[in-house]
């Protein structure tokens, strides 16, 4: 079982892979969740669409409080109606959603919503804050809405330590644009499924080599590989990201150790102050 209600000490940071994009991030006292889907299926209908390979690694009835949902896109992988209305009834949480998705978020009853634009920075207390970060995506929710909401991922900072969740984003200089302007982060989330054909999908996710070289760019001290094993989204097998992670990092010379995948459920704690 995962270890989501243990006490951390005053500098440590938990992160709990739920499944594909939903990490549960405890710091400073505040309880964060990205992307959240515990639905059947990553679709706007109940039977088609894209079903889930494996289930989520955190039961919903067993979440700690959350106080923070991030939302990088509207995808529905991503932006999940039926899962943000259960924590709404359960949680109440303050959301917060790329340029254009509060029409979507808000009527779900949510007290506070806020909707970035790419650099904006919430600053919730004295310890933490959340700047939105560009990404190299789309968005859509139907055939005729395209690019009319943003994307992008999240710069999370709190007691010194630096969080990066990258949503949904193919390999582009915005990986060292983030580090130029709000530093290296300590631990960055990184996509490294749903690549293949790459003719098709090289705009719009990174492959595991990819991944790597924006590990690099950001000066990540620690990796964590996400958006694999959970939706069967596009033609690779669902456990090649693995495989071909594990491949890339040998072919860099970087440690194993330095970018991991984590099991549905598992949560790992860190220090704020990473070597």
């Amino acid at each position: 079982m995962p270890r989501l209600n243990e006490t951390l000490g005053a500098n440590e940071v938990a992160i709990t892979f739920v499944n594909h994009a939903a990490f549960l991030i405890q710091t400073g006292g505040t309880t964060i969740l990205t992307d959240p889907v515990w639905s059947e299926r990553a679709s706007p209908f109940r039977r088609i669409g894209p079903k889930r390979v494996r289930k989520p690694g955190v039961a919903f009835e067993v979440l700690p409080a959350v106080d923070i949902v991030l939302l990088s896109h509207n995808h529905y992988d991503h932006l999940d109606v039926a899962t943000l209305t259960k924590l709404r009834q359960r949680f109440a949480p303050t959301v917060l959603a790329a340029a254009g998705d509060a029409r979507i978020v808000a009527p779900i009853g949510f007290k506070d919503v806020r909707e970035l634009d790419w650099w904006d920075k919430i600053q919730f207390n004295d310890t933490l804050n959340v700047t939105f970060v560009p990404a190299q995506h789309f968005s859509a929710r139907g055939l005729f809405d395209r690019q009319r909401c943003l994307w992008g991922g999240y710069m999370i900072e709190s007691r010194g330590c630096r969080l990066y969740f990258a949503g949904d984003t193919g390999y582009s200089t915005h990986f060292a644009d983030i580090r130029n302007r709000l530093g290296s982060p300590d631990i960055a989330m990184l996509g490294i499924g749903a690549y293949e054909p790459r003719w098709f999908m090289k705009p719009f996710h990174m492959n595991p080599a990819e991944a790597v070289c924006a590990h690099r760019d950001l000066g990540s001290k620690q990796s964590i590989g996400m958006h694999f094993g959970t939706f069967q989204l596009t033609a690779e097998a669902i456990d090649q990201p693995r495989k071909d992670l594990t491949r890339a990092l040998s072919e860099a010379s970087i440690l194993e150790t330095e970018f991991v995948t984590l099991e549905e459920g598992e949560t790992r704690i860190y220090p704020a102050d990473l070597p």
